[in-house]
């Protein structure tokens, strides 16, 4: 038998998923500063790819290619840059790393591209660096650098609590069929719970929002059995209004989207993004090219879901 210690890659790499939130309630602050969260995450196949090589000593390096390539930061600020140098603290390492980033998912976009990417380097770097991480102390490093970064690691569907980070895997019959319209510009995610929150001191019946809001049984339920139309009717957003204030193009798209024959319309996460549940990939196709032609849409993709969460495809 061969009990050899197999070859330190000098490479390894990862990719993780994009995501849509079909369902977003906020609830109340809580003392750390956050909103009280109760989100059901769904992942779609839009992957970033991130391809981790060994490097100088303590050395972090970032390059980016693909799609808004140029939006994306490359020095310490990066999330991805974020989570190797995280990685290497927790486990006592000075390894260095070349992370070399494919975008797909839009950036600022509200499909958490930045937190697949940080979930791909922690896989990556983990196998790189072989740092032998358990996927709970993953989890735990990846809810230190967001509140997507954990369910980027689980992808499928999961029923997000507390910030977003408390998962709970759900039951999905797939595939559904999505397609993603992105507008220009991107909506930071701080400013549209700002205005989320100026838009509630607005509205008396608002000034207490429930602690922590439940989620939907008819959309879980949709989820689970797979029908696409029951789903498209318990879509829900409750950062969209804020999205739509700062960025009252979205209307627009939101209404092409619908009258093209999507089964549902939501704003993706905090925007600007909005996605369109359709009954099938020749409806899809369909909702698509009416919203290729708003000027308001800068890049129409389609795809489905669920799909798988971070996972290494080369080392």
């Amino acid at each position: 038998m061969n009990t050899a210690t197999p070859p330190t890659p000098r490479s390894v790499t990862a990719t993780a998923p994009g995501k849509i939130n079909v369902q977003l309630s906020v609830g109340a602050h809580r003392p750390d500063g956050y909103h009280a969260l109760t989100t059901v995450f769904l992942a779609v196949a839009l992957h970033d790819t991130v391809t981790a090589t060994l490097a100088a000593t303590g050395r972090t390096t970032v390059t980016v290619i693909g799609t808004d390539a140029q939006r994306v930061p490359t020095d310490a600020t990066n999330l991805a840059a974020r989570a190797a140098q995280l990685l290497r603290e927790h486990h006592g390492t000075d390894a260095g790393v070349a992370l070399h980033i494919t975008k797909r998912i839009p950036v600022a976009g509200g499909m958490a591209g930045g937190s697949a990417d940080a979930a791909a380097t922690l896989l990556a770097c983990n196998a790189l660096w072989n740092t032998r991480a358990t996927p709970a102390q993953l989890h735990a490093l990846a809810t230190e650098l967001g509140s997507d970064v954990p369910f980027a690691l689980l992808g499928q569907a999961a029923l997000g609590r507390g910030r977003g980070e408390i998962l709970t895997d759900l039951p999905v019959t797939g595939p559904l069929h999505w397609v993603l319209a992105v507008a220009h510009g991107e909506l930071a995610t701080p400013a549209a719970y700002a205005e989320h929150d100026r838009l509630h001191t607005l509205r008396p019946a608002d000034a207490h929002p429930s602690p922590q809001p439940p989620a939907d049984p008819a959309l879980l339920a949709a989820l689970k059995t797979g029908d696409a139309t029951a789903l498209g009717a318990a879509l829900v957003n409750d950062l969209q209004p804020a999205a739509l204030s700062l960025h009252p193009a979205l209307a627009a798209t939101l209404h092409t989207g619908r009258t093209a024959g999507a089964l549902g319309s939501i704003v993706s996460g905090s925007g600007p993004t909005c996605a369109f549940l359709a009954a099938d990939a020749h409806t899809a196709k369909s909702v698509a090219r009416a919203l290729a032609t708003s000027k308001a849409v800068r890049r129409v993709r389609t795809v489905s879901g669920p799909a798988p969460g971070a996972h290494i495809t080369t080392r």
